[in-house]
């Protein structure tokens, strides 16, 4: 019964949809954060703009020193039109001479792990200046003996495009309190965590509602995979409830990607599991023939375990009876005639009485004619009297009767030993052979093939649908 805390399908689609969508940009943007530091330099030289906006949130600002050297790079560029010889050039090249030193001895990008970055911007300088020293390619670098030798332009060009771009990816992060690199997505993440622990509340709580014997902590522990939605740690396994979500609303068609991902695993998964499977299931089967479990089974009917008060093996003998008498035997009768008539031939043809018949001229013809009325008249008449035996309350106990005492008998004749071991042993080989033929044929047969033919199953299934929504 619908009360007001259960909303209708068609609402909780939408939701679903939406919600899916969220948490797919809720781990979009907790990938992004996992992979800003390391991308960062790619995310500086093509898009700027995200640098700029989210380096607060990390807490990443310009190295002082680094950011001071382009500083005054920069001031250079604006003083090189007055000519190296003015005093404010010369001062200029003075400062960044102290300030190479400085940024060797004291390497800056170690704070932010950059030491690739740092040696890339060793090898350059001394390439270009065919120095073995760095110190002494940045002193020479910067002389106005040295700048006035070369084409300024292009040196100074050079420092702007090789130099320059390496400097600036040099940063400083912040350390919070406990020691550790300063984060504040968990500003922007705490949205997302207060909207799905609240949705995850609300759902669960409609499932035990909807459910009966459902119990809320029980419905919790169903949508468990929702639970990484609000772990502020691991963001990465969202993509798990991610999934789900966007699976069940359809956004995408998540099963062919998956089913394509896990395609080549699966093929021979299934097939050793398969085989697993059999195998067991035959080996358990041949244990209890060895132990001779079924043989008790069978022959003690009073100690197996039966499910329900209905004796299983009577009902199975009755209707094994009803088939017999009513369906079976019905329509094998003119084998029972011919077969009767056979018998009868033969025994007839052996009697002294009926070879003088046959030598009389005008009951020549009689035993032939006898044999075959005589065979239609058993055959009908055997059908016809198990028939109304079977029908009749008197008749059913005498079956009944040959039942129990057929099953007696047979259950005595099996319990000597000797027969017993053999039936064990032969029905054991029988399984041996099915396990080593499954596994021979499992061998040989391509798995790939198995799949494929699941595969046309579900074609043909999804081709039946789409025809019946259609029509």
């Amino acid at each position: 019964m619908n009360t007001p805390l259960l909303p209708d399908k068609r609402w909780m689609s939408i939701w679903i949809k939406c919600t899916a969508v969220l948490a797919l940009l809720n781990l979009i943007l907790a990938l992004f954060n996992a992979s800003y530091v390391p991308l960062r330099d790619i995310y500086l030289r093509y898009v700027p703009q995200v640098v700029q906006l989210y380096d607060p949130v990390k807490g990443i600002e310009p190295h002082p020193q680094t950011e001071q050297y382009r500083r005054n790079f920069e001031h250079l560029l604006t003083q090189v039109p007055t000519g190296l010889d003015s005093p404010d050039v010369q001062q200029s090249l003075q400062r960044l001479r102290q300030q190479s030193e400085a940024l060797i001895d004291e390497n800056p990008f170690i704070a932010s792990g950059k030491f690739s970055t740092f040696a890339k911007l060793q090898r350059r300088i001394t390439d270009r200046l065919g120095q073995d020293s760095v110190k002494v390619a940045f002193r020479q670098f910067w002389s106005p003996e040295y700048l006035r030798s070369q084409d300024l332009l292009s040196e100074l060009n050079f420092f702007q495009t090789k130099i320059i771009p390496l400097l600036a990816t040099n940063y400083y992060r912040q350390i919070d309190d406990n020691g550790q690199p300063y984060d504040a997505y968990w500003r922007i993440d705490i949205w997302f965590i207060g909207f799905f622990a609240l949705e995850f509340l609300v759902l669960t709580l409609i499932a035990s509602r909807r459910r009966v014997g459902l119990t809320w902590f029980d419905a919790m522990l169903r949508r468990w995979y929702d639970w990484f939605l609000f772990i502020p740690v691991w963001r990465w396994l969202r993509i798990l409830p991610v999934t789900v979500r966007l699976h069940q609303g359809k956004v995408a068609n998540i099963e062919y990607i998956l089913s394509q991902m896990i395609h080549e695993p699966a093929i021979y998964l299934s097939d050793h599991i398969s085989e697993f499977v059999t195998i067991r299931t035959l080996n358990q089967l041949q244990e209890a023939v060895e132990n001779g479990d079924i043989a008790r089974g069978l022959l003690n009917p009073s100690d197996y375990v039966a499910v329900g008060d209905v004796n299983s093996m009577q009902v199975i003998s009755d209707r094994l009876l009803q088939l017999t008498i009513y369906k079976v035997l019905p329509q094998v009768q003119p084998e029972i005639k011919s077969l009767l008539n056979h018998s009868l031939s033969e025994a007839l043809r052996e009697s002294t009485f009926m070879e003088l018949v046959e030598k009389v001229p005008a009951l020549g013809h009689l035993p032939k004619d006898v044999t075959d009325q005589l065979a239609n008249y058993l055959a009908n008449a055997t059908c016809e009297t198990l028939a109304n035996a079977y029908a009749d309350e008197l008749g059913r106990e005498r079956f009944d009767d040959l039942t129990d005492q057929f099953q007696n008998a047979l259950r005595q004749e099996l319990q000597d030993q000797a027969t017993l071991d053999e039936l064990q042993s032969l029905i054991s080989n029988v399984l041996q052979e099915v396990k080593i033929n499954y596994v021979q044929r499992s061998a040989e047969q391509d798995p790939e093939e198995t799949i494929e033919k699941v595969e046309e199953v579900y074609d043909c299934i999804e081709q039946q649908s789409s025809t019946n929504s259609t029509s």
